[in-house]
């Protein structure tokens, strides 16, 4: 920069301006004329009643005169007051520039510039080195340089001459007590910090009134380089860089760039009138007035300056060691200090110097220091000093050295002297992201890099008589680094060819300033922008770095190591071209770090909690890696160069695939040994994407190899979703060194999915039974492992999942059995969730409570948690339920059992329904079965209402449906309300077998046969009064005494005999008409005789089918009816009045209380560069406007449901829980219409359809919303049905929910008229007067933010679109607990999802922390594939919500907001009836009272 320029190192040589004519005297001549000249003008000055007197010197020649005179005095030994009254009158007189007094002369005042400059000349005297220094001196020299300071403070007349005078007086000082080797004790010693102090501050008030000439500068630069071996020229040159820094990036970046906090102390000595060209000039002039900094790392040429030179020789002419110098044992700390210094320089560009949380700033002063172990012991009294004196009184809360935070880090003890850990950053803080303006990493490279680079190389060894200078030099020249400066030697080709240094003197010293190095270049390298370019030199340059820093063989070095993986979290999710070729460097160094319990190598240089977070960041971005890349080979850099051995795994070329077990082999090494919780959650949730991922994997092979040969569509198709070549990982060899490591315990099971998952489970069960179970944070986040691991669709044994769910049984025990003292809210919530991942382990695997002693294990934890203790606590020992009192552990432990048990009663077996997954309860209420049936007499006060034991309502419907139901059997229509949910129940009576009852309509008695009368032969007989043997008893004499008729007749008689016999013929006759008559009736009369005939009663046609259901089933009893004396329960069985104003309105309030959780989640797009809320909104209007991979993840998320059809939440009440509407033709032309249109994403913005994922635990709603106007033009149409069914096809294995009927058989419907036929209505946005929505409890709304750009993140606009984020919920009577009101901005929880060039995802969690931590499986910083993506963020917003709701104090689960609503339902309408009024009313038909509806 000077090179033109001359500098003035002859002037000062040459300059007399500080000899006196008494030199040329003998030395007693010139102390005695001294001594007496000089007497009485001290004096003057130091007695008080003189000080205000005029000056005995009044001309022009006296006063030249008594100057030669003070000039000599000022070289004169330091006893008497000689010396001092010299001092006290030139400090009095240069004052003459600020504030003309009295006491200074005449010619002095009216010439000030010129005397001042005389007399500043003859001030160099004063510090000269005397032969025995002492305090006296110190002191005034300290006298000296604050009147100095004075006079260029507040001097407004000092001329340009003067300026110049002044600042070579300034050099010449410090140069003459600076440039020679440290003496221990000496006056350099105890004066070097003002020195340089007060040089640096007059430098910069010259540079604002006078700005110095480039010949000062080159002068200064080359001056200051000879003092480099005191601390303090450090020290103080990073102060005055950094308040330069701060200044500069106030007008260079704007007011909206981080600011750069530094002590108030060191912004002061920027002069507030300095504007910005002269900060920006003297800032780059000052950054390189230190030369360069990595010289510090080379004795051998610090110890090349003249002054070092002459000391050399000693008096019998014999060479000196070099390194018995004690100075130089001090440079390792220096050059750490000055790596420092430019570390802090390079954190405010990128701005992610942030103040830290008790208001230190992070300016290279309070920043840490050497570490106490690596520097040398010996260290002199003014380092100590002047640590004191530089350091803020505020961090300086010990006698060691502290961190300006250690107070308030928990692990106090190993970050306190800590001198790696990240910049401004706590173990609990997360790491501040970059400012999204700040330069680019070329432009901070062209600064910084040549010295970072090199600082990052000293005392590097390469094997193989490589030295470093020839591999990097030839790397250097290869890549064309134009960067590297002209003259920048490496620092091991001077020292090697200097004879007096023996470097294996230092051999580990200069490790912390390059571990420094090699930190603040990761750092620059992880702020890389998305889509930003780096110079391939600059790349290739810290690939090298990197795998130098990660040696693990023979070569480590611990604190670069350290500080390497401190500050690399973030660097293969930053798209650095060809960073996967330290893949293999980076898993050896973190099998070095995570599966060592104690760390006790990187203890002494870094906060082992910090190191191990930081390695498990770097190891959640590279799982992903071998299932992504599959079979490709990395690339080998620097072939044999590290070791000797030939078979070494670096010289190898590796398949990615082959890595994988080695990355899970440090991922359960690192669970087995990890103690930090914070540590512990990130390793479960990337046990769960490694576990999924592969399950995934597996299944696509699985389903290709099925599919034969595919096409090579398929195969590209394959190769871009994170797919792999082979089958599976388990046929590929490991060609890793771990594969012969005993110690690794590798197992080969690790290859296949469900290995992993057994493995996974094992380890987990294992200790959230022991290490974990005491801990919060890491139990809620193992049991959200575990939930997720039951979902993995693997088939493994029953064993394993019976261990997970013994596991969980186990916890819930010894939780429960802890003692009265530790029962807290937060144990509770630990029982709760550990409840509802048991409720997830029986819904995703039924099959498990066939198994005996599983399900007696889980009643047995039911029961534990209903009623506070089992029955069966021995063998002997059973005490019954009956007998019990009931004392759960808490009333929200008992709500978790009791919907443990109605998920294992209900549930298990019976999800999805055949209506589909949106509701677990019947589409049926009262409205649809009027709607349905084909009777309509019916209204909805034919129902009749009863409810049982308080918490269930039966609304019974006693008339037949009027469908294919056998219409003459009694049946009645129940809608069952309780806890649970609605569920809709036909019933029959049923008295015949099923064939029968399909084969007649009603029952028919057996008819008899028709008589036969053709059958046989008739014969006519005549019958006789007598028998025929009568006639042949013979006569005797009594029989002829009486005579014949004829014998006695006579006239009188004849004629009354004839009279007789023809009465008798007319009787014959008419009897044989009556015969006859009564045989012709006989023959027409029908058989058999219906009034004569015996017949079976007819069946009955109208049935009370309420009251039969109640008696049959046992709840019709006279007890039941009954108060209860001792409780205040009403009776088992009462009445509800439906004829009660409101009784329907609280009945369809019930129904709107949902019987799972409901969550909501918000999915934005954002575009590179975007920063309103209308730009993100109007993205997902058209499909082109985002990318493909982001329709693929909404897809993955949910199934598509038109909204006002669907029977689950949409993400607004208003159209939540729709039951009363199905399907219907629309016109084609509309059809046309939309299907021509695209819509994008924002179909899915709730107000046509919406995303929507159930199981039988809960329910998700994904809402893409979109802009304003774009909705209303939605709303005028509907969405097609053929729209609907192409959407749904994308879906495969999702059921279609059938269009509602109350058809057995719904084909029948077809024979009904059009005007027969109901044609539902949806239900508008905006809620029906006089209905009102249930008070739903505190709401979770989660946004899902897909980030072009990484640091697009920082200007992501939450605020202006929480408004968007409305579901109605917000307005409901607790609206307290509402998100708005209660929810700061920055503990909304929002995932950002950004796509990597490789095709991987960068996960960003932000807010998704608080009183219960970190949230899994999603954790920030995580690198997800494709495949895994959706499950992923869907099972962490899962999991976000359970946290949320486990935190509230306001919420009940559904199950009991129901319970409490049917009691006050049973309340407010009760039936109040007598036992004789409630039978009398069973007998009457229902609605009489009512008729009309």
């Amino acid at each position: 920069m000077y090179s033109e320029w001359r500098s003035l190192h002859l002037v000062i040589q040459n300059d007399q301006g500080h000899t006196s004519v008494l030199h040329s005297y003998p030395d007693n001549v010139g102390r005695e004329v001294a001594n007496a000249v000089v007497r009485p003008l001290g004096q003057a000055l130091n007695t008080p009643s003189a000080a205000g007197s005029e000056s005995l010197l009044k001309t022009d020649k006296e006063v030249k005169w008594t100057m030669e005179v003070v000039c000599y005095g000022l070289t004169l030994p330091l006893e008497g007051d000689t010396v001092k009254y010299c001092v006290d009158v030139y400090t009095d007189w240069i004052m003459a520039l600020v504030l003309p007094k009295d006491s200074i002369p005449l010619p002095v005042v009216k010439e000030p510039n010129l005397y001042v400059q005389s007399i500043l000349k003859h001030l160099q005297n004063l510090f000269v080195p005397r032969q025995d220094p002492g305090s006296s001196q110190i002191r005034l020299c300290l006298q000296v340089l604050k009147a100095v300071q004075k006079l260029a403070r507040e001097s407004t007349t000092m001329a340009r001459e003067t300026w110049e005078v002044l600042l070579l007086f300034l050099l010449q000082i410090n140069d003459t007590l600076l440039a020679a080797p440290t003496v221990q004790g000496g006056i350099a010693e105890s004066l070097a910090e003002k020195l340089i102090g007060v040089l640096f501050e007059v430098w910069l008030l010259a540079c604002t009134r006078c700005f110095p000439t480039p010949p000062y500068w080159k002068t200064a630069k080359e001056m200051v380089a000879n003092w480099r071996h005191h601390p303090a020229v450090v020290e103080q040159w990073s102060k005055v860089i950094c308040a330069l820094t701060s200044r500069l990036l106030r007008f260079t970046y704007g007011p909206s760039f981080p600011s750069f906090k530094i002590p108030d102390e060191d912004a002061s000595l920027i002069p507030p009138e300095m504007d910005s060209e002269c900060i920006a000039q003297t800032w780059f002039r000052f950054l390189h007035m230190l030369s360069n900094p990595v010289d510090l790392s080379n004795p051998a040429i610090i110890s090349s300056t003249p002054k070092f030179q002459e000391q050399f020789l000693n008096v019998s002419g014999m060479t000196q060691e070099l390194n018995q110098y004690p100075c130089l044992k001090h440079l390792p700390q220096i050059f750490f200090r000055a790596m420092r210094g430019i570390s802090c320089l390079v954190d405010a560009f990128l701005g992610i110097s942030r103040p830290r949380s008790d208001s230190a700033p992070p300016t290279p002063v309070n920043r840490l220091s050497m570490p106490q172990n690596t520097a040398i012991n010996t260290t002199p009294p003014h380092n100590r000093r002047h640590r004191a004196v530089t350091v803020n009184k505020a961090t300086m809360k010990t006698s060691t050295v502290n961190t300006a935070h250690a107070s308030k880090v928990q692990h106090q003890t190993s970050s306190s002297t800590s001198p790696l850990s990240s910049p401004n950053q706590t173990s609990s803080e997360p790491r501040p992201l970059p400012a999204p303006r700040r330069p680019k990493v070329n432009s901070i490279l062209n600064l910084f890099g040549s010295w970072l680079f090199d600082a990052a190389f000293v005392h590097c060894k390469l094997h193989n008589g490589i030295n470093r200078d020839s591999s990097m030099t030839a790397i250097a020249t290869q890549a064309s680094m134009e960067f590297r400066r002209k003259g920048s030697q490496m620092s091991t080709d001077t020292m090697n060819s200097n004879p007096t240094f023996d470097a294996s003197e230092f051999p580990d010293n200069y490790e912390a300033g390059r571990a420094e190095a090699c930190g603040t270049l990761c750092r620059i390298f992880c702020s890389k922008k998305t889509g930003e370019d780096i110079l391939p030199a600059y790349l290739s340059r810290f690939y090298m770095l990197l795998i130098q820093g990660l040696q693990i063989a023979d070569f480590i070095c611990y604190p670069v190591l350290a500080s390497i993986i401190l500050n690399s979290p973030p660097l293969f999710c930053c798209d650095l071209k060809g960073i996967d070729v330290v893949v293999p460097y980076f898993i050896s160094a973190l099998e070095t770090i995570l599966p060592d319990r104690e760390l006790s190598k990187f203890k002494t240089y870094v906060n082992p909690t910090e190191l191990r977070r930081s390695s498990i960041h770097i190891l959640l971005s590279l799982l992903p890696l071998p299932h992504h890349f599959g079979t490709i080979k990395s690339e080998v850099v620097l072939e044999g160069k590290f070791s000797n051995d030939d078979s070494s795994s670096y010289d190898k070329p590796v398949t990615f695939l082959s890595l994988k077990l080695r990355l899970v082999n440090i991922l359960i090494g690192a669970l087995q040994t990890e103690t930090d919780p914070n540590n512990t959650q990130m390793i479960l949730g990337a046990m769960l994407n490694i576990v999924q991922d592969s399950a995934l994997l597996e299944a696509i092979d699985c389903q290709m190899e099925m599919n034969g040969g595919e096409s090579n569509l398929l195969k590209n198709h394959r190769r871009t979703n994170s797919g792999i070549s082979t089958a599976s990982g388990g046929s590929t060899e490991p060609t890793t060194p771990d594969s012969e490591r005993p110690a690794q315990a590798l197992l080969r099971d690790y290859d296949t999915a469900a290995g992993l998952l057994i493995r996974s489970i094992h380890l987990v069960t294992q200790r959230l039974n022991s290490q974990w179970r005491q801990d919060m944070s890491i139990s809620l986040a193992a049991l959200e492992l575990l939930s997720g691991l039951a979902k993995v669709k693997v088939a493994v044994d029953s064993a394993d999942r019976k261990r997970a769910i013994s596991s969980v049984c186990s916890y819930i025990v010894y939780q429960c059995s802890r003692p009265a003292p530790l029962h807290s809210r937060d144990l509770h919530s630990m029982i709760v969730a550990a409840f509802q991942c048991l409720c997830v382990w029986l819904t995703e695997h039924p099959d498990m409570m066939d198994e005996k002693g599983c399900l007696k294990e889980v009643l047995e934890i039911v029961e534990l948690g209903i009623s506070g203790s089992k029955s069966k606590t021995s063998e002997q020992e059973v005490k019954y339920k009956g007998d019990k009192e009931l004392n759960p552990a808490s009333m929200r432990v008992k709500d978790a059992a009791e919907a443990t048990l109605t998920c294992i009663m209900q549930l298990l077996g019976a999800f999805p329904s055949p209506s589909g997954p949106a509701s677990p309860c019947s589409l049926v209420n009262e409205t649809t079965l009027i709607k349905y049936s084909r009777l309509p007499a019916i209204n909805k006060h034919s129902f009749r209402y009863f409810v049982l034991d308080n918490s269930v309502i039966l609304a019974m419907l006693e008339q037949p449906l009027g469908n294919e139901q056998n219409d003459s059997f009694p049946s009645v229509t129940i809608l069952i309300r309780g806890a649970s949910g609605r569920l809709a129940w036909a019933q029959q009576l049923c008295l015949l077998p099923r064939g029968a009852k399909a084969n007649q309509k009603m029952f028919i008695p057996e008819p008899r046969p028709t008589p036969k009368n053709d059958v046989g032969l008739k014969y006519s007989v005549k019958h006789r009064p007598f028998p025929e043997e009568v006639d042949k008893i013979p006569f005797v004499k009594a029989d002829l005494s009486i005579p014949d008729l004829h014998e006695i007749v006579n006239e009188e008689l004849e004629e009354r005999h004839e009279k007789l016999r023809n009465g008798m013929a007319q009787q014959i006759t008419y009897e044989t008409s009556i015969d006859q008559q009564s045989e012709e009736e006989w023959l027409k009369k029908s058989f058999p005789d219906p009034v004569t005939e015996c017949k079976p009663p007819s069946p009955a046609q109208e049935f009370q089918t309420a009251r039969l259901f109640l008696s049959h089933f046992g709840f019709l009893s006279l007890e039941a009816l009954k108060e209860t004396a001792t409780s205040r329960l009403p009776p088992h069985l009462i009445a509800l009045d439906p004829t009660l104003p409101g009784f329907f309105d609280d009945l369809g309030y019930l129904d709107l209380l949902p019987c799972r959780p409901f969550d909501t989640v918000f999915i934005f797009y954002m575009k590179a560069g975007q920063k309103t809320s209308q730009e993100i909104l109007k993205n997902v209007e058209s499909s082109a406007h985002v990318q493909p991979h982001f329709l693929e993840f909404l897809l993955s998320l949910g199934w598509a449901v038109a909204v006002g059809k669907h029977a689950g939440w949409t993400g607004h009440v208003s159209t939540s829980w729709s039951i009363n509407s199905c399907s219907d033709e629309e016109g084609p032309e509309q059809d046309e219409v939309i299907s021509s249109e695209d819509t994008g994403a924002s179909i899915f913005s709730g107000q046509k359809k919406v995303l929507y994922y159930a199981d039988a635990l809960t329910e998700i709603a994904f809402v893409v919303p979109c802009p304003v106007e774009s909705l209303t033009d939605s709303l005028e149409s509907n969405v097609s049905e053929q729209e609907s069914d192409s959407n749904m096809d994308l879906l495969p294995g999702i059921l279609k929910q059938p269009s509602l009927t109350l058809e057995l058989f719904p084909n029948h419907t077809d024979n009904l008229n059009s005007s027969q036929r109901l044609s539902p209505t949806s239900r508008p946005k905006k809620l029906p007067q006089g209905r009102t929505i249930p008070p739903m409890g505190p709401e979770t709304k989660v946004s899902v933010v897909w980030v072009e750009r990484y640091d697009d993140i920082e200007n992501f606009p939450l605020s202006d679109l929480i408004s968007e984020t409305s579901t109605g919920v917000e307005t409901t009577s607790n609206s307290s607990t509402s998100l708005r009101s209660t929810t700061p901005e920055k503990e909304v929880p929002v995932v950002f999802i950004h796509p990597l060039n490789t095709g991987l995802f960068r996960i960003k969690v932000q807010g998704a922390t608080g009183k219960f931590n970190m949230v899994i499986p999603l954790v920030d910083g995580m690198v997800v594939s494709r495949r895994a993506l959706g499950f992923l963020v869907r099972q962490t917003v899962i999991n976000i919500c359970r946290r949320k709701r486990l935190e509230s104090d306001s919420y009940n689960p559904p199950h009991v907001r129901r319970k409490q609503k049917i009691a006050d339902i049973v309340h407010k309408y009760r039936n109040k009836q007598l036992e004789p009024e409630f039978y009398t009313s069973l007998f009457q038909e229902a609605g009489l009272k009512n008729c009309n509806p």
